[in-house]
């Protein structure tokens, strides 16, 4: 990839993610279309308690991909009072369901029920969100397990894009469990992915700016939109942007536009690479947990 010039500075290059989606997904067709042929299809359930839109959509989002990709898929929705009890059950039941490979939560859950009884619950072995304390640790001590999927979606983005972790210094911004906190992990593992010096930056941190200046390779996972300005960009960093927020936009039909955790236009005149919000690192997270399925299916096969 080259970098474009501008009328008078260079912009960074965008990083696609529905391209880099979309190849991979071709490659995992691929794959399904040879499980079929030894009796095995991959099976995803996916579980949404009460109607949330976003959560709504999302979901959609996940079955129609299961559809493209020939894997078995079956969508299980629960009204929002739906009991902790109820939802342990069915878990049980989905565990012992040999169509399903894998079973996902859909998060977040009702304030009643508590969520890390339930992520204990499922089967590590079909624990393709990479969550369980089992795949967490197993992920922490380097050895094969799901990886949770906006990590693995980020370090495929850099795979695919040629871009170099081995001595970089990485700045992740955020250090939740589903994103900062794993992918800061997976960047300074001994392995081709990683190899990195990390600082992991959060509300405690006294001097933000000065952090991600020094950053080769800037995450951002804040969920606050726009925070990193193009000012706090080191130039030529990579910057991969993790959030997606909806900001209040009255020009828009749907009085709303999506952002990112990174002001985009600012930090295109900085970086050398940067993922845009939507379709950057979006829809590879939906397609590691499509590879984690996949994955998890193979098991079965003869």
């Amino acid at each position: 990839m080259h970098r474009k010039r501008g009328r008078s500075k260079f912009m960074a290059t965008i990083i696609d993610g529905k391209q880099v989606a979309q190849s991979l997904r071709e490659k995992l067709a691929d794959r399904v279309k040879e499980m079929k042929k030894s009796g095995v299809v991959p099976g995803l359930a996916v579980v949404l308690i009460g109607d949330d839109p976003a959560s709504r959509s999302y979901v959609t989002a996940k079955e129609k991909s299961c559809d493209d990709l020939g894997m078995y898929s079956r969508d299980i929705r629960l009204p929002e009072d739906t009991s902790e009890d109820e939802l342990l059950k069915l878990i049980d039941e989905l565990n012992g369901d040999n169509a399903i490979d894998g079973i996902l939560v859909q998060l977040p859950l009702p304030s009643h029920i508590d969520e890390q009884k339930v992520i204990v619950a499922i089967d590590p072995s079909k624990d393709v969100d990479g969550f369980h304390p089992m795949s967490v640790g197993k992920m922490l001590l380097e050895q094969d397990t799901y990886l949770p999927c906006t990590p693995n979606g980020i370090l495929k983005l850099l795979e695919y894009s040629e871009i170099s972790t081995k001595g970089k210094k990485v700045v992740v911004v955020g250090r939740s469990n589903i994103v900062g906190k794993p992918i800061a992990n997976l960047m300074f593992q001994k392995q081709s992915f990683g190899n990195a010096t990390v600082t992991v930056c959060h509300t405690g941190t006294k001097d933000l700016k000065k952090e991600t200046l020094e950053a080769d390779i800037l995450i951002a996972a804040a969920g606050r939109p726009e925070m990193i300005t193009g000012d706090m960009i080191k130039q030529d960093a990579v910057v991969i942007d993790v959030g997606v927020n909806r900001v209040e936009d009255s020009s828009k039909k749907r009085g709303y536009r999506l952002t990112g955790d990174v002001d985009f236009a600012g930090a295109s005149e900085k970086a050398s690479y940067i993922t845009p919000v939507p379709g950057g690192v979006g829809p590879m997270t939906i397609t590691m947990l499509l590879f984690n399925t996949v994955k998890s299916a193979a098991s079965r096969l003869p």
